[in-house]
């Protein structure tokens, strides 16, 4: 479990297919402190096991194994090598709750649409699949590439958010383009409600 408030931006070391998996393995400063084999790690959002932790000075090297699964459904397929991943280590049980309960667990991909300065903030819209877009509420939070956001707008189609200046220096937001594909996870309050209802409905 996170909370979708970002630690820090690691780097993406190496990138390596074996037979059985994805090895992924990212440099990180914070989130390598106090880490240990078998933790939890949010990278984009993705909740992932630490399988290896080397240190290399000041940085610690933090090894994820991939699932073919989880790599052709996440947007970190479209990482390389020195490509920013938005890190948090799981919620301990009296840490602050900061953002929103995330399960690490990505619903789909969307796809930024529209990114532009407003002023000293940021619009960021996303064009999202149908299947996500029902939980997404005005005012209503969403884990975007592990970041907990607070949605402005909901379209047919499409959600919008605003991107405070610090969101912007501190995520791997600042390296995001229009058509870049983004993890999305949807507030799990609301699939909670949505199977809680259509229980008794059929009643």
């Amino acid at each position: 479990m996170f909370t979708g408030i970002v630690e820090e931006t690691g780097v993406v070391e190496k990138i390596k297919p074996t037979a059985k998996a994805i090895e992924l393995t990212v440099r990180a400063t914070v989130c390598g402190r106090g880490l240990k084999l078998g933790d939890s790690v949010s990278v984009n959002g993705c909740c992932l096991t630490a399988v290896k932790i080397s240190a290399r000075g000041k940085f610690k090297l933090i090894q994820f194994d991939l699932l073919q699964e989880s790599w052709q459904l996440t947007n970190l397929q479209f990482a390389k090598t020195g490509s920013l991943v938005n890190l948090e280590r799981s919620l301990r049980a009296n840490g602050s709750l900061g953002g929103h309960f995330v399960t690490g667990h990505v619903d789909g991909l969307g796809k930024i649409i529209r990114w532009e300065k407003s002023g000293t903030d940021h619009v960021l819209e996303i064009a999202a699949p149908k299947e996500i877009l029902r939980y997404v509420i005005h005012k209503g939070s969403i884990a975007l590439d592990g970041m907990s956001l607070t949605v402005a707008d909901v379209g047919k189609t499409s959600f919008r958010i605003w991107i405070i200046p610090h969101t912007f220096e501190v995520t791997a937001l600042r390296e995001r383009k229009i058509g870049d594909a983004v993890n999305l996870e949807a507030d799990m309050l609301g699939k909670y409600v949505e199977k809680f209802l259509s229980f008794h409905a059929k009643k």
